[in-house]
């Protein structure tokens, strides 16, 4: 005689336990990909601006040597060619560092009458009477 196991599962338990066991093997649960981290370079630091000949200092005064290349005020000479060909020295001069480089500001006082001088890197930009 064989044994009967003291504990029989009905068809309907049976059927539960291969469904739950086979619940594990299609299981749909998804997961995003772990993101990848993307090398970027490092963002380069602007060229310095490059100018030449000397500049105006903060006193009104040439740096270096003052050019004598340029004949008449008009945009694109540079800071102390200003002072020469106006012959005297400016009422003020602003000098700092903006978006495009050095920029300087010299204002000549007149006798009823002020002119503002702006200068980009050494060359005049515009002129505001």
């Amino acid at each position: 005689m064989i044994p009967r196991p003291a504990h029989r599962l009905s068809p309907l338990g049976l059927l539960v336990l291969a469904g739950w066991g086979l619940s594990a093997c299609t299981s749909t649960e998804t997961r995003a990909p772990e993101p990848v981290p993307v090398a970027t370079p490092a963002p380069r630091p602007a060229p310095a601006p490059t100018f030449s000949g000397p500049v105006l200092n903060g006193d009104g005064s040439c740096s270096g040597p003052v050019p004598t290349g340029a004949t008449a005020i008009e945009p694109g000479i540079g800071e102390c060619d200003l002072v020469r060909l106006k012959g005297k020295p400016p009422t003020d001069v602003l000098v700092g560092e903006g978006r495009s480089g050095r920029e300087v500001q010299v204002l000549y006082t007149e006798p009823g009458a002020k002119e503002l001088y702006f200068f980009v890197n050494n060359r005049l930009d515009r002129i505001v009477k």
